[in-house]
């Protein structure tokens, strides 16, 4: 019975350790995510996308 404990305690590590790597990689990558997206939308409505001073804010301009 002891056994079962410990298994779950690393089972529920590992799950940790998961969560914190994705959400360092969603973190470092997500303004790329954003413009990505952005760049995608933009060019289904018909409109120009403008890149911004930074990464991430990135949008849409009319014609």
């Amino acid at each position: 019975m002891n056994q079962k404990g410990q298994a779950l305690v690393e089972y529920v590590l590992i799950i940790a350790l998961i969560s914190v790597v994705v959400i360092v990689i969603v973190n470092s990558l997500g303004g790329y995510m954003k413009d990505a997206m952005t760049k995608t939308s933009c060019s289904m409505i018909g409109q120009e996308y403008v890149e911004g001073a930074k990464v991430g804010e990135g949008h849409c301009k009319g014609n």
